[in-house]
C-alpha cells in the first residue's frame, strides 16, 4: 500500500484528487483512524476530515483518534483500521506524540499494509528526518514568520520513516520553499519534497511517486556545489524516483 502526501488545503474540487487514491486503498467502506494532535478542539477537527473523507467516499467509516497536545498516541488504537490518515496542525506537536511511539507505528503500517496518508503536519511526520518548522538559517529568514510552527531556527528531527525525502508543505500560499532548501543545502536533510496546498505526492513501497492534485510538488537535491540545491518543479501525472 502507498504514502500519501497531502500538502494541505481543503478545495472541495481537489478532494477526489487528494483523498482519492488513498481512500481506494483503505476500500469504499473502509474504517479510516484519523490521527489529530489538538488543543481542545478535537471533535470538531475530527468532522472537517471526515465531511472531507466522506465527501470522496460516502460510505468510508472515519473513527477519531484524537491525541491532547503533550500526549503520546497508543499504537494499540490501529488495530482493526483499514487506514490511517494524521491530521494537520502543529507540527512539533505531531512530532512529539508520535516521537516516543515512531518505531512501533511505522512496524504496524509495514506489517499491516495499512495506508497512510498525511495531511500537511501528517506529510511531514512521514518522513524518516521531519522538517517540523522554524523561519531562521542559522538566524537568516527563509520563510515568513506566520509558517514558523513556534519555531525560530529551522528544525529537523525523527519522523516515521514511511517515506525517504524531507517535505514540506503549503509550499506556495506560505512561501517555504526557503525552508527545505536550506535544510538540504546544510545537510540537514538528504533531499526534500515541497507540496503546494491540494496537491498529492503518492509514494509506491518501491519509492516510486507520483503527483496529483492542483498545485506543484517540488524536488530539491543538493547541487554540486556546496552550499547549493537544485529544484525541480512536478505538476499531476509528473514522476519521481529516488
Amino acid at each position: 500500500m502507498g504514502v500519501h502526501l497531502i500538502g494541505g488545503g481543503w478545495d472541495e474540487a481537489a478532494a477526489p484528487l487528494v483523498y482519492g487514491p488513498f481512500l481506494a486503498e483503505a476500500g469504499a467502506e473502509g474504517t479510516v483512524g484519523c490521527l489529530l494532535v489538538h488543543e481542545g478542539d478535537g471533535p470538531e477537527q475530527f468532522t472537517r476530515y471526515a465531511t472531507a473523507l466522506r465527501r470522496v467516499a460516502p460510505g468510508v467509516r472515519p473513527v477519531p483518534l484524537l491525541v491532547p497536545e503533550g500526549g503520546v498516541f497508543d499504537p494499540g488504537e490501529l488495530a482493526g483500521l483499514d487506514g490511517l490518515l494524521v491530521g494537520g496542525g502543529l507540527t512539533p506537536a505531531y512530532q512529539a506524540a508520535l516521537a516516543p511511539v515512531r518505531e512501533a507505528v511505522a512496524r504496524i503500517v509495514a506489517e499491516r499494509a495499512l495506508p497512510y496518508a498525511g495531511f500537511s503536519a501528517g506529510a511531514v511526520v512521514a518522513a524518516r528526518r521531519a522538517l517540523v518548522g522554524g523561519r531562521l538559517d542559522r538566524g537568516v529568514p527563509v520563510c515568513p514568520d506566520d509558517a514558523a510552527e513556534d519555531l525560530e531556527e529551522i528544525e529537523v528531527r525523527d519522523g516515521l520513516g514511511l517515506v525517504p525525502y524531507t517535505v514540506d508543505v503549503h509550499t506556495s500560499a506560505w512561501g517555504t520553499l526557503g525552508r527545505p532548501a536550506a535544510a538540504v543545502a546544510r545537510g540537514d536533510a538528504e533531499c526534500a519534497v515541497a507540496l503546494d496546498e491540494n496537491t498529492l505526492l503518492t509514494v509506491a513501497p518501491d519509492g516510486r511517486a507520483v503527483v496529483a492534485g492542483t498545485g506543484r510538488a517540488r524536488l530539491v537535491r543538493r547541487a554540486d556545489e556546496p552550499g547549493a540545491v537544485v529544484v525541480r518543479a512536478l505538476r499531476a501525472g509528473d514522476r519521481l524516483a529516488l
